[in-house]
């Protein structure tokens, strides 16, 4: 079945013989200026240390070892080792490439370690409850038998 033709509605196709409008092409001293912008961001966006990083490393989480191309490389972060955002030495040392999810993961496992403090080796843990409700469990295990 064919949809009647419509003037100025694109329909999915331009078979129709009607084609959409066409911008004017910009002025040549416009079109330079354009250029000249565009080469700026590209070098700008090469001195940051996510692209540094993406021509350092192999597009591939360091963690979960997926790989990565196209239009889910969005998806791979860089992760600072050392958790500052400003050590972005050039050689990239202090960074590793993560997808989004173990980003996330690595990051709340540090939150989590923050909460609890350090602990040394050797050292036990502090106690954070007041009570354990499981004291007199082997007491009342024995007495079962």
């Amino acid at each position: 079945m064919r949809l009647p033709r419509r003037r100025g509605i694109v329909t999915g196709s331009f078979t129709d013989g009607e084609a959409p409008p066409m911008q004017k092409p910009p002025k040549p001293e416009v079109a330079k200026q354009m250029r000249a912008a565009a080469q700026r961001e590209l070098e700008m966006r090469a001195r940051t240390y996510r692209e540094q990083a993406l021509k350092l490393f192999p597009w591939i989480c360091g963690a979960c070892g997926r790989e990565f191309s196209g239009k889910n490389l969005r998806e791979l972060t860089v992760h600072h080792k050392d958790h500052n955002h400003e050590n972005n030495p050039p050689d990239g040392s202090n960074w590793e490439l993560l997808c989004v999810y173990c980003h996330d993961n690595e990051h709340d496992r540090q939150s989590v370690a923050d909460a609890y403090g350090t602990l040394r080796p050797g050292e036990k843990p502090t106690r954070i409850a007041g009570s354990n409700p499981f004291a007199a469990l082997g007491d009342l295990l024995k007495n079962k038998k």
